[in-house]
């Protein structure tokens, strides 16, 4: 995912302590994702962030809803979702965390900090695995067509009746 330059935050210039920061993920975020699954959607999210002079924790806490494809009947779906992530930047030179995807080590040169894809896992995260309507709220179509595919059990189609007959002999 490209980085968006208004999810930049410049740390260098913030006091020790905690900080509210307030984003809005928009079509442009969908489009910059580029991801063939998101068709795009609204979320607001809150960023809590607590810098101390060698660390800088940021809870993200992402709401809205998002434009996907139905998994049952391939529809628009606009899908709610709520989801949080922790993500923590130690200023040590880039040393690796060995075992620890959630600590990012940056160098203390370094004066700012990219939420663009912390936002986008933790929106990717949010999501169910199976992402339908609610009850009745496929497309009638698809779901006629689907039923008609199932069709009726076995035994009950007359094309399974000499099997069936064969199947009694025994």
């Amino acid at each position: 995912m490209d980085a968006l330059k208004e999810h930049t935050v410049e740390f260098a210039g913030l006091k020790d302590g905690l900080h509210d920061l307030h984003f809005t993920l928009d079509d442009a975020f969908f489009a910059a994702a580029a991801d063939e699954e998101l068709h795009g959607g609204s979320c607001a999210v809150a960023v809590k962030l607590d810098k101390n002079p060698n660390l800088l924790v940021a809870d993200l806490h992402l709401v809205g809803s998002v434009r996907l494809d139905c998994d049952h009947c391939n529809a628009p779906l606009d899908h709610p979702v709520d989801g949080r992530l922790r993500q923590v930047y130690h200023l040590n030179g880039r040393q690796r965390f060995d075992g620890d995807d959630d600590v990012i080590g940056l160098d203390p040169d370094d004066h700012a900090i990219q939420l663009t894809h912390p936002m986008y896992e933790c929106l990717r995260l949010a999501l169910p695995a199976r992402r339908v309507h609610p009850p009745g709220g496929c497309d009638p179509a698809v779901d006629a067509i689907l039923d008609h595919q199932r069709g009726t059990p076995a035994g009950n189609d007359p094309r399974w009746s000499a099997l069936n007959a064969l199947k009694d002999k025994r």
